[in-house]
């Protein structure tokens, strides 16, 4: 376990530089082509069909500093809006859908979680944020965490006891959401595990008190654009995939057709940046993200993390990251992988047992939410592991 003492400042002149990512084949990778070969036609199959898993699909798969595979499939936006009657989708006109390519932004969902989480850890890896300090220390108007002394790390780990969500789009405006966030107390035992999105909320208004700087900002500052990743940000992003006709009852407010526009409907009503959901970002930059991770913290000369302070991300049970989550993980799981999913069809794995990574990202939400399928992840994964096997 790294020592939490002491600042260290990012993108330090004296780290070595780590290779940059750069494009090759399932060979030069170390991958069997065959497998990857069924993966790619495995996700054009889940794009395919009137009722597909998901209209449109970016599949990247690497390994090291190479990018073995990147893949896009279906549609970015395939329909004009969502029939009850029928329950499908209304398609656009052939000529008026939008085609899916690999530099197609998505609305990242949960994914964003895993921003905001090394966000925190680099404030850690500072010094000026202390991983079991209370978070009333940094928030004592937020009365209810204060009094039932939630920590930092309960926050990154979801053991703070905080229900999944709250109704902030029901609010009336900016002050009411945030004297519901300051009221709003545990309801299960602090210290059991209860995957919330209020535990990321808390955590941004944290950093954002801590240093004075908006999350858009630290994100930016701090990871991406020192990462050079340059389709990654907070919306508005008008050239994203679409998302969904979002409606009541089956929605919690009444939208349209979503594109460009944060999905979640709390990120929404927060203007668009919150610590669970807003970000938008393509294959290729999440390739980046997710290789500067497995090579310890950096990217060519840049970085953004020390080894250390990865390790303490994917040290169980995981600071934001999920571990080892066979349902999504498949065979991959089981040896210390890394990843989160979002709501939207999105999903990320980093397995550094291999030092490989792969990043589906999807629009199954349009035109309209279903119940999660995570089968198609987990046997993407399982055809990347057998890729490594294959080697």
């Amino acid at each position: 376990m790294p020592t939490l003492e002491g600042p260290r400042e990012c993108g330090g002149s004296g780290q070595l530089s780590a290779p940059r990512l750069r494009d090759g084949t399932p060979e030069r990778a170390g991958l069997d082509p065959a497998e990857l070969r069924h993966l790619v036609r495995e996700v054009h199959v889940l794009t395919t069909g009137r009722r597909p898993w998901a209209p449109g699909a970016v599949l990247v798969v690497g390994r090291g500093p190479v990018i073995a595979v990147e893949e896009a499939a279906g549609w970015a936006v395939r329909y004009a809006a969502y029939d009850e009657a029928t329950d499908a989708g209304v398609e656009l006109p052939p000529e008026e859908r939008v085609p899916m390519t690999v530099a197609t932004p998505f609305d990242l969902a949960s994914l964003t979680k895993l921003f905001t989480s090394v966000a925190a850890v680099q404030q850690i890896e500072r010094g000026t944020l202390g991983i079991d300090a209370k978070v009333g220390a940094y928030l004592p108007d937020f009365t209810a965490a204060a009094r039932h002394g939630i920590t930092v790390r309960q926050l990154l780990t979801h053991t703070s006891g905080l229900r999944p969500e709250l109704p902030l789009h029901d609010c009336a405006d900016d002050a009411e959401r945030l004297a519901a966030l300051r009221s709003e107390a545990p309801v299960g035992a602090p210290g059991t595990h209860r995957y919330s999105d209020l535990n990321m909320l808390l955590l941004q208004h944290v950093l954002e008190r801590l240093t004075g700087r908006t999350l858009d900002v630290l994100i930016h500052d701090g990871i991406t654009r020192p990462l050079g990743m340059t389709a990654t940000d907070f919306g508005p992003c008008p050239g994203a995939a679409a998302t969904e006709d979002q409606r009541r009852p089956w929605a919690k407010a009444d939208r349209g057709m979503l594109r460009g526009e944060v999905h979640d409907e709390n990120a929404w009503a927060l203007g668009g940046v919150a610590g669970h959901a807003g970000l938008f970002s393509t294959g290729r930059d999440l390739a980046v993200f997710c290789r500067a991770l497995l090579a310890g913290g950096s990217h060519g000369p840049a970085r953004i993390l020390g080894p250390d302070f990865v390790e303490l991300l994917f040290t169980p049970p995981g600071l934001g990251f999920t571990l080892d989550q066979p349902w999504f993980m498949g065979d991959l799981a089981g040896r210390g992988a890394a990843g989160h999913t979002g709501f939207t069809g999105t999903s990320l794995i980093l397995d550094p047992a291999t030092d490989t990574f792969l990043i589906l990202l999807t629009n199954s939400v349009h035109p309209r939410r279903r119940r999660p399928d995570n089968a198609p992840r987990a046997a993407a994964a399982t055809r990347v592991a057998r890729a490594v096997r294959g080697r």
